[in-house]
């Protein structure tokens, strides 16, 4: 079951040539979300071959360069006769922001468009995942979104379950949802050396732009992947406590005290070259396992017993 993340733009404020503006994409399974619309959104999709049938949106903040690409993205799912709703999700003030950026250039949405406020605690629940809403600590009402899928089923041992003579077919399904199955022969069978204990699914993180914050650090307890800003380096860590942003050693720390298996930091200040060396020597310092994102890379996220066995 596949679980990968996108950047679509990894530059805090403005573009540059080597860096677009906030936005990533995560993809689970078939299906698309995307976390913040910076300018030239949509061009960064067809680059990086991201699907534009997304149907949810979560903005972490509404500063431009997390949002202005909203309006050209929409108008051009409009002109490719979508028909499918989109949902926009985002924090307090959401519903005047977003409804006043649909209105810039577009006559009329040719699809419905829905619009949701979330707060700190806001859980958005789906079948096999839920998304939690995370309070962050910047200079406008800001979110950070973390994403957890539910608990798996026990890995299941067909070789033993045909030893027991258990026809395939729905009774299978039913040992693996912990069942106790009867045979035509009036056996009972259950789940019992069948099927293995539950295993956990994976944890996404994705910070938004935000100061270090304990909020955070308990949020993403554990997870296997955490996307954290880091504009600045320490060198500039006046700036960043200005501006309501993170160092990479701050953001290293939060990794850290979080427990998380691997850190990949983003929204970089155009001050620092592609690769942002200083930035991975300071991250690493404190958590390891520390890299930078840039344009177009892909992360892909395995399962948790999976990441043990390589």
């Amino acid at each position: 079951m596949t679980l990968s993340i996108t950047f679509l733009g990894t530059g805090a404020a403005i573009p540059s040539l080597e860096r677009n503006v906030a936005s990533l994409a995560l993809a689970r399974e078939g299906e698309t979300l995307l976390f913040d619309c910076g300018e030239g959104t949509q061009r960064q999709m067809m680059r990086y071959g991201v699907s534009f049938s997304v149907r949810d949106i979560f903005f972490t903040h509404f500063h431009a360069d997390h949002l202005l690409g909203l309006t050209g993205l929409v108008r051009t799912l409009g002109l490719q006769d979508r028909a499918d709703p989109l949902r926009l999700y985002g924090p307090r003030g959401a519903r005047r922001v977003l409804e006043h950026a649909l209105s810039v250039g577009i006559e009329r949405n040719k699809f419905p468009i829905e619009i949701e406020e979330l707060a700190g605690g806001d859980t958005v629940s789906r079948p096999e995942y839920d998304l939690v809403a995370v309070e962050a600590d910047h200079r406008a009402p800001s979110l950070s979104y973390v994403l957890v899928e539910h608990t798996r089923l026990g890995r299941f041992q067909p070789e033993r379950v045909r030893e027991l003579g258990v026809p395939e077919g729905p009774l299978w399904g039913r040992l693996h949802r912990g069942e106790t199955v009867e045979l035509p022969d009036g056996r009972r069978i259950g789940p019992t050396d069948l099927v293995g204990p539950p295993r956990p699914g994976r944890k996404v993180v994705i910070s938004g732009d935000t100061r270090p914050s304990r909020a955070m650090v308990l949020a993403a307890q554990g997870a296997d992947l955490m996307v954290h800003e880091a504009t600045f380096s320490a060198e500039e860590g006046e700036k960043a406590v200005q501006t309501g942003h993170s160092t990479a050693a701050e953001a290293a720390g939060v990794a850290r005290d979080a427990g998380v298996r691997r850190l990949v930091l983003t929204h970089i200040s155009a001050r620092y070259t592609r690769e942002a060396p200083e930035l991975v020597a300071e991250a690493r310092a404190t958590f390891p396992a520390s890299s930078v994102a840039r344009d177009g890379m892909i992360v892909d996220v395995p399962f948790p017993d999976a990441a043990r066995a390589e």
